[in-house]
């Protein structure tokens, strides 16, 4: 299971692309969708980065980018809820993966935290990651 979290946050990014893709034209949405794109994008990367981390200290850090990057995203999903009409299932699953995401990434920084080396999340027995 060790590329699991990198393929969901790769796959989040993708979704996030196709879904902002599909937003309407008005400039509300365009800035949301410019906003919600470099977040979505943003949690991948940044965990790719947290993986090749130098030590405990810079693999926690690299998370909280990661924690941070997944809650904007989340943010900018429920201003699109608020601000459409049509409670869409894609948005609903998006914001889910990224609570989910914020919430794998606190544990995972707890659990760094009182280990003795850098412990992805993978490797934390309490998560078995779900493919969405």
């Amino acid at each position: 299971m060790p590329n699991d979290l990198k393929e969901r946050t790769q796959r989040f990014a993708l979704d996030v692309l196709r879904f902002c893709s599909a937003l309407p034209a008005g400039a509300e949405f365009r800035i949301i969708g410019g906003q919600l794109i470099r977040a979505g994008t943003s949690v991948g990367a940044n965990y790719r980065a947290a993986c090749r981390s130098k030590s405990k200290a810079d693999f926690i850090n690299k998370l909280s980018m990661v924690e941070e990057e997944a809650d904007e995203s989340e943010y900018w999903l429920e201003l699109v809820e608020h601000l459409s009409s049509a409670n869409c299932a894609e948005l609903i699953r998006l914001k889910d993966e990224a609570s989910q995401l914020v919430a794998i990434t606190v544990q995972s920084k707890k659990t760094a935290r009182t280990a003795d080396k850098p412990m992805t999340v993978e490797e934390h027995p309490r998560f078995a990651i779900r493919n969405s």
